[in-house]
């Protein structure tokens, strides 16, 4: 495999902050031996934080590769980072600490600022650093790739509904897989969508044709089956996924197909999207098996009309031991922030995670060091919204909302990763409790309501 992980950085710098290239700053004199320059000094930041998304063929409206192609976003590029707005990152320090945390260091901040205030000069080009590779568009070396094998059709305008697309692959034997990798065929429309494995005793879109979109829901959030696995992600801020890192890979049972689950946006054309999912198999069996749920969720969630700070609960304990290694927060257009707590069965507690909510980047975070999880351990996840006409991306500030699957509903949930023993069944790991149980209101549930 090529890389261990990689996150989408900056996957549009026109989607932060308006901003007009420029192409006019005064160069200061070559020559000074402090002098920062594009080649010795910004390429390798670039490379190391950006260049993900910002290269040619990627979803960023503007590649990042070369001089000439960066130059006139030099001032661009210096407020959005200024500002902390790229690469995105939204979890609170204080708490666990994230693998793929790319947040620039002081020292990369200063160097691109310096850049830019020293009128963003070439410098000599000997003294870049060798290109990135990368594989055919691809973060990572698939061993297989399976793609929709028919054209969807995007409308120009209108809701389009979750899709949920079959396709064969019959694997042949039980295989590990510890990497995984969706791909966008058209990233204009693609918003975010999932490959999951469907094993041949699962009775989710049994009778479905290999390759029709059906509109039959989510299989995934709701655990309409258990027994299918959420094997790769795409969302704008997630790139490839590397189950690897614990000695650890997700299993696809023989027989299984993929089903595609897809998200799309109407953008004022008709188009079509065709997209598929890189895979990298695992060389021998795994220590452990990367199992990802849908974590807490709120299925029961009421936000009140107009409410700019509406708390909703959700809760999952733990029936069998595991190690937690992901987390990534769900929720609509009227989501501010989460915090994910654990509560363990010895009273103690921690907050593992917290940060705001942004709908246009839905991040992942990959814990640096795995957390223990004992058996009885309650996961907790709190959220807040707003539904107040202050929220401009707010569909409509005067209806209750309640849990769906459209942009205009809601959802709270927080994707976990966790590793497992190999022979154990995931689908008899959690129990829903606590605030998921309550009957919906009309409003929360919320921690007071849970306490009255």
């Amino acid at each position: 495999m090529a890389s261990r992980t990689i996150v989408v950085c900056a996957a549009s710098l026109a989607a932060v902050i308006v901003a007009v290239p420029f192409q006019s700053i005064d160069a200061r004199a070559q020559g000074s031996s402090s002098e920062v320059t594009f080649y010795k000094d910004v390429l390798p930041v670039l490379q190391d934080n950006c260049q993900t998304c910002h290269r040619p063929g990627e979803m960023a409206p503007m590649s990042f590769t070369t001089y000439p192609e960066t130059r006139p976003w030099a001032r661009a590029i210096g407020q959005a980072v200024s500002g902390r707005q790229m690469p995105p990152w939204f979890a609170e320090t204080g708490h666990r600490p994230f693998l793929n945390d790319r947040t620039l260091s002081d020292d990369e901040l200063h160097t691109l600022l310096g850049w830019i205030d020293g009128g963003a000069p070439a410098g000599n080009p000997a003294d870049a650093p060798e290109p990135r590779t990368w594989v055919d568009g691809w973060n990572l070396e698939p061993d297989m790739i399976v793609e929709m094998p028919i054209d969807f059709p995007i409308p120009a305008e209108g809701t389009i509904n979750y899709q949920n697309v079959k396709v064969k692959v019959n694997f042949p034997e039980d295989v590990w897989v510890i990497a995984a990798e969706m791909r966008a065929g058209n990233t204009e429309v693609v918003h975010h969508m999932r490959a999951n494995v469907l094993p041949p005793d699962s009775g989710f879109m049994k009778d479905a044709e290999y390759g029709v979109a059906y509109e039959n829901g989510d299989p995934v959030l709701g655990q309409r089956d258990p027994k299918v696995d959420l094997l790769g992600k795409y969302n704008p801020g997630l790139g490839a996924q590397d189950f690897a890192l614990f000695e650890s890979a997700k299993f696809v049972p023989a027989g299984s197909d993929i089903v595609f689950n897809l998200h799309y946006t109407a953008v004022g054309k008709a188009t079509t999207d065709r997209s598929r999912v890189g895979l990298v198999f695992a060389k021998e069996p795994p220590r452990k098996r990367y199992y990802v749920s849908e974590g807490p969720t709120a299925l029961n969630l009421a936000i009140p009309a107009g409410d700019r700070n509406a708390e909703v609960v959700s809760e999952l304990t733990t029936t069998a031991p595991m190690e937690l290694v992901y987390l990534q927060p769900h929720m609509h257009l009227r989501g501010r922030d989460m915090e994910f707590q654990l509560h363990y069965p010895n009273g103690e507690s921690e907050t593992v995670f917290k940060g705001v909510w942004n709908f246009d980047w839905q991040l992942g975070y990959e814990l640096e060091v795995p957390v223990d999880i004992p058996v009885g351990t309650r996961m907790v996840v709190i959220a807040h919204y707003d539904n107040s006409a202050a929220n401009r991306f707010n569909p409509d500030p005067t209806e209750l909302v309640v849990w769906g699957p459209q942009n205009w509903h809601e959802m709270q949930n927080c994707f976990i990763g966790v590793l497992i023993d190999p022979g154990i069944d995931p689908a008899s790991i959690f129990e829903t409790t606590g605030p998921s149980l309550l009957p919906r209101g009309t409003s929360g549930p919320t921690l007071a309501a849970l306490q009255d």
